[in-house]
């Protein structure tokens, strides 16, 4: 069903014309001799994966989905799903950017983050199951035990293992502090959970020999709400001490969800019956360990929605110079047909332009934020991890809850330049719709990344990390305010920082008489935030693509023209957005609850 071609050329501008990777990573010893051509070769190389292997699977996943067996409790993953695994395996690719003392290539985040977006683009459901294993990798790299790390993250590093998080439960949803699953201490220094989660992704599968997953229970004793809770490793399989599989563990797969979207992946309800498991890091500390989880989660999840963005907008692109209806409103562009395709009208234009200015700035955005990773984990001057673990913090919420509203926007725009087809399944588009949906709630819904946005990472710090990077918006704003070629870009950009600061103060300052005033701001000021960033590396690619406007090379004139059509149509949102979050939160409190 349709088709997908990795944007390479576009991923190559980001990497080395606008954040210069090779450079950067050579003041990083442990990357210092990736260079250029490496960069390239690997992302041609995940471009004819994903191609080739994973997207033919997209849209037979979906209609197919996972089947469930209530006898064996057993899981069936679409047809070709486990045999694309298995490629995916075989080519080192879950090894990617893990450490090369368990078997990884020690490639940087940047890179792998770019394969992902390639990944999400050509099969998000499919995505899932490796995704998943690289944050318990992550996790467990961090917090677990030297023999946890020996027998878990070489079989998590090579793909023969995956992982899970298990955090959700029925009651609670995200706020985890309510649950209820339980963990009894054992004089071998094991546990027993008893309990049972919902919406485990990958929780249950045919795909690996063993799945391992990260499970949140309370100790004996426990404090109560999230202070009392604790992490542990629960494998499928009780591994051996030569690592193969062995007895089977009671966690169990209860049933998968009937969903929206991403049907091919196994969204699991697990039951924990007695199940063995062991601590990971301290007692009662399990919430601060799953952080990194969930944190590099949020930026996948970021991802998937700039993965989800690029497929549907060039099928769309495809479907708009293909179709012929009417005639445009200058006169006839095609008179040798009985009908102009319908890219010459105006709205099409703009929804095309839409999708591909929402996936060009999530791909910057993105890779921008790999790359402060790298450097806040291997940079060897603390200073400099510093920073660029204060810009993730920063960044990681507008990551997720950005992205992902631009990415249902996106999808919805690209299937209504299909007009009827557009709803129909045969086309595939409305999968892309769907699929899109659930990216926006889980991983902490995008309400809670603004809150976390606003409240936590702002607020909480007197605006420090914001203004932080305010400085380097300031710094280019001052640097290129003299150009007269730059300054439809140079002048909302410095605008828009001015507006921002000003409207940080002024909930900050409402916030001390009231903190409802944050949850009734939060939301339209992360957009704000959102289009902050955006405008800030679209001036970037803008002052690049004007260099080089006359060079022959039209990507530069496309690049300079999405630019435009960003702060001409999409940028102008943030005025409403500030005349919303400084409504206050009177309007949305006045009205006493029985009302409604």
């Amino acid at each position: 069903m349709g088709q997908y071609i990795a944007p390479l050329r576009d991923m190559q501008f980001v990497l080395h014309e606008m954040f210069n990777v090779t450079e950067e990573l050579k003041a990083i010893p442990k990357f210092e001799d990736v260079d250029a051509d490496i960069i390239n070769q690997v992302l041609e190389e995940g471009a004819k994966f994903t191609q080739e292997v994973l997207f033919p699977l997209n849209h037979s996943g979906d209609r197919e989905g996972c089947h469930y067996d209530a006898a064996s409790k057993s899981v069936t993953t679409p047809k070709g799903f486990k045999d694309a695994y298995q490629k995916y395996v075989d080519g080192g690719w879950a090894a990617l950017a893990c450490d090369p003392e368990y078997g990884g290539q020690g490639l940087p985040v940047v890179l792998n983050n770019s394969f992902y977006e390639m990944l999400n683009s050509s099969n998000q459901a499919w995505t899932m199951y490796p995704g998943l294993s690289h944050g318990a990798y992550e996790c467990l790299r961090e917090h677990g035990t030297e023999q946890q790390k020996k027998l878990y993250l070489p079989k998590l590093v090579s793909g023969e293992w995956t992982g899970t998080m298990c955090l959700t439960e029925a009651h609670c949803g995200t706020d985890l502090g309510m649950l209820r699953s339980k963990a009894l201490p054992q004089d071998d220094g094991s546990w027993l959970i008893t309990g049972s989660k919902i919406f485990i992704s990958a929780g249950e599968h045919d795909m690996a020999a063993n799945i391992v997953h990260l499970v949140l229970a309370r100790v004996p004793g426990a404090p109560e709400g999230s202070k009392g809770i604790s992490l542990f490793v629960v494998p499928k399989f009780l591994p051996n001490e030569d690592g193969s599989v062995g007895a089977r563990n009671p966690i169990t797969c209860g049933a998968i969800e009937e969903k929206m979207g991403i049907h091919g992946n196994s969204t699991c309800q697990m039951n924990l019956d007695s199940a063995k498991a062991w601590i990971i890091g301290e007692p009662n500390k399990g919430l601060n360990a799953m952080f990194v989880f969930m944190n590099a989660a949020r930026l996948g999840v970021g991802m998937q929605s700039l993965g989800l963005t690029e497929v549907a907008y060039q099928n769309a692109l495809v479907y708009a110079r293909d179709r012929i209806q009417m005639r445009s409103l200058s006169g006839p562009k095609a008179p040798d047909k009985p009908a102009d395709p319908i890219i010459v009208h105006p709205d099409v234009r703009r929804m095309l332009l839409t999708a591909k200015a929402y996936a060009e700035g999530a791909r910057a955005f993105s890779s921008y934020v790999a790359l402060q990773i790298d450097r806040e984990l291997h940079h060897p001057d603390a200073d400099v991890r510093k920073e660029a673990a204060d810009e993730v913090a920063l960044l990681t919420p507008i990551i997720k809850a950005f992205i992902t509203d631009n990415g249902w926007i996106a999808t919805s725009e690209a299937m209504q330049v299909y007009g009827g087809h557009g709803y129909i399944a045969e086309w595939g588009m409305e999968q892309y719709v769907r699929d899109a949906r659930i990216n926006m709630i889980y991983e902490g819904t995008n309400t809670i990344q603004s809150l976390d946005l606003l409240g936590r990472k702002i607020l909480m710090d007197n605006g420090a990390k914001l203004r932080k990077f305010g400085e380097k918006i300031k710094a280019f704003v001052e640097d290129n305010g003299t150009d007269e070629a730059m300054s439809e870009f140079i002048t909302p950009l410095g605008e828009l920082g001015d507006k921002v600061t000003k409207l940080t103060m002024e909930i900050g300052m409402k916030a001390f008489q009231n903190p409802d005033e944050v949850g009734a701001a939060c939301v339209p000021y992360l957009r704000v935030v959102g289009h902050l960033v955006y405008s800030y590396f679209f001036a970037q690619m803008a002052k690049i693509a004007l260099a080089k406007e006359d060079s022959g090379d039209n990507f530069y004139k496309a690049k300079l023209a999405t630019s435009r059509f960003y702060f001409g149509r999409l940028y102008p949102e943030t005025a409403m957005l500030i005349r919303q979050a400084r409504s206050g939160a009177a309007n949305l409190l006045a009205l006493d609850a029985d009302l409604f």
